[in-house]
């Protein structure tokens, strides 16, 4: 018999005990109503019996769903655990297939192979052109034709455009209304400044 199906079991003799309390209550009253006090007491005495024995029955339930509810973290804790060895044994097969010796052969072999790509690909790159040798000397030869278009531009006479300026004004300065000592001491100053130009 499986623990549920005992829990199970239990409830139902629970049940079945609290159905007889109810008719050994019914029973004292009916006892009573008929003047019969000792068949009254005889009955709540057994009701009493019927109580304790749904204590015991309410602590052997509590007993049985403590022992489902530790079996059933056991098995978890079982599962968890072939579960997390299942992952190591993995892992543990893995690194003995690959192994750091191989890892460090196969990433030399990429490094090798990279620098023979950067050669191809820096001797496809290479230019073809057969003047490309004379360029220094080219480049020479166009400074030069450079700086003689540039001695012609300065010997040439300059052109008919004159640039007008305008003229120095001749007039004294408007005075300034309610001026200070100070600020009329900077206009002839300013005056003066302007009348030497």
């Amino acid at each position: 018999v499986s623990l549920r199906e005992n829990i199970a079991t239990q409830e139902k003799r629970e049940q079945h005990l609290e159905k007889k309390i109810e008719q050994l209550v019914a029973e004292a009253k009916d006892k009573m109503a008929k003047k019969d006090k000792k068949g009254a007491l005889f009955a709540l005495k057994r009701k009493k019996l019927y109580e304790a024995e749904i204590d015991k029955i309410g602590n052997i339930k509590m007993t049985l769903e403590t022992q489902v509810m530790n079996l059933e973290s056991a098995a978890q804790n079982a599962a968890t655990f072939q579960a997390m060895n299942a992952g190591k044994t993995a892992m543990s097969d893995i690194r003995t297939n690959v192994g750091i010796d191989r890892v460090d052969d196969l990433m030399d072999e990429i490094k090798e192979e990279m620098e023979m790509a950067d050669e191809i690909s820096n001797a496809l790159a290479q230019p073809v052109d057969p003047l490309l040798a004379d360029e220094d000397e080219l480049l020479a030869e166009l400074q030069e034709l450079e700086a003689a278009d540039v001695e012609d531009e300065l010997l040439q006479p300059a052109k008919g455009d004159v640039v007008s300026l305008p003229s120095v004004p001749t007039a004294k300065l408007p005075a300034i209304p309610n001026a200070t000592r100070e600020e009329e001491a900077e206009l002839k100053k300013l005056e003066a400044e302007l009348a030497g130009l």
